[in-house]
């Protein structure tokens, strides 16, 4: 329901500005200036003052919490952390690049990161495959560098296919309630040739002198410790896989898959929740409430009205503003302020699409423009050094390549 914000007292509406604007400073900067405020910090400061500055209630605030979303990502989260103590990642590392040549590698390292961020969260990812490839090219005397990039990159393009890609797809499948087959019907394809895209941009800049005859002889020049993968997680995940493509709720079916998994003789509770990212979780739980009493406040309204005269239901200009404010205040409060728009549009369908895509890739711009390229960064030093410029010069094409085939397919299917 719509509040009237002439409810609100003007000093409950200033209050509602100062929160909202302070809180996106904090989310575009990463920190609080000079406090150890972080974006979860501020997420969570900013909900209990628009609660103690009566903009929202109590009740309204837990209104304004989107449970499903939530509910879906910590499931992934206790899945993905069963998989990872499972020692699934290890196997699917390992069978990868055994007997692979130097051009094989780069390939395999895309595609791998890709498809498993399609059906897992990205960032997790991320985290277990960055150790493996420092690994495997420092005892091959290969420059990390690229593939490490290829990781980075292929991860967010893969994570655009499906609603368990990303935290910001999750949102969106929610909010929209578009079946899981129906939006992996539309952006898998973005995923696939975004991949494509991103191997040939690597493999261009980075490998284009190297000898693609050169073998990886990781049998003899690498001791690579085997792993079995425990058979219960990667049932559950994909009898999980099935009852998405097979149209049951999300959220459910991954709540009841993480479930199974905590009923264990084997694996200690505590490894698993140490897994899960809570920070997160509480990011996305202030955000909402902020953004809430932002709406309450008639802020969102008078923030974006700017905006409607652009013809925001045009896929290029809404997938183009998307990207500019994913890379300014980060995707996920990107998603979340702009997701109020899209019932307004002609065709809703489309307008939702348009928001996962550009808000994903335009994760690939910059190095602070999605958290796994930060895990990535964060988890290749001291060993390797990856900086903002070296990113930038990948990034920008890259980016930019596969927006433009994003806006044309959909544009296209639309």
């Amino acid at each position: 329901m719509q509040i009237n914000p002439a409810m609100l007292s003007d000093a409950r509406i200033l209050a509602a500005y100062v929160i909202f604007f302070a809180s996106y400073f904090v989310f575009a900067l990463g920190k609080f200036p000079g406090l150890k405020i972080d974006r979860p910090g501020a997420a969570i400061i900013g909900a209990v003052i628009m609660v103690a500055f009566r903009i929202m209630s109590a009740q309204e605030a837990l209104r304004a919490i989107d449970f499903s979303t939530i509910v879906l990502l910590f499931s992934m989260m206790l899945i993905v952390a069963n998989l990872h103590f499972g020692a699934f990642f290890d196997w699917i590392a390992e069978i990868t690049v055994l007997r692979l040549n130097a051009h094989q590698l780069l390939a395999t390292v895309v595609f791998t990161s890709g498809i498993l961020s399609a059906f897992l969260v990205n960032d997790i990812v991320c985290l277990v495959m960055t150790p493996f490839i420092i690994k495997v090219t420092r005892r091959l005397a290969l420059k990390p560098i690229p593939y490490l990039l290829a990781l980075a990159t292929a991860s967010n393009i893969g994570s655009v296919a499906t609603i368990t890609g990303n935290p910001q797809n999750m949102l969106i499948g929610s909010v929209s309630q578009i079946p899981y087959v129906s939006f992996l019907a539309h952006l898998g394809p973005v995923a696939v040739v975004g991949l494509f895209v991103d191997w040939a941009l690597v493999h261009w800049m980075y490998l284009r002198h190297v000898d693609p005859g050169t073998k990886l002889q990781i049998s003899n020049s690498l001791e690579v410790e085997h792993h079995r993968p425990k058979m219960k997680p990667v049932v559950v995940l994909a009898i999980v896989l099935v009852g998405f493509l097979a149209g049951a709720p999300p959220a459910i079916m991954a709540a009841v898959g993480a479930a199974a998994l905590l009923i264990t003789r084997t694996t200690e509770p505590r490894r698993v929740y140490d897994e899960v990212d809570w920070g997160l979780l509480v990011f996305f739980t202030g955000l909402f409430i902020i953004v809430g009493g932002a709406e309450r406040a008639g802020l969102t309204a008078n923030l974006l009205r700017p905006f409607v005269a652009w013809n925001l239901h045009r896929i290029w200009i809404y997938s183009s503003l998307t990207a500019l404010l994913s890379n300014v205040v980060s995707n996920v409060p990107a998603v979340v302020l702009l997701k109020s728009l899209v019932p307004g549009f002609p065709d809703p369908h489309t307008g939702w699409l348009t928001l996962a895509m550009s808000s994903t890739l335009a994760g690939n711009l910059t190095i602070t423009g999605s958290v796994a390229n930060i895990i990535v960064a964060e988890r290749a030093s001291p060993d390797v050094h990856i900086g903002f410029r070296e990113y930038f010069r990948l990034g920008l094409p890259l980016t930019l390549v596969t927006l433009a085939w994003g806006i044309i397919w959909l544009s296209w299917v639309h």
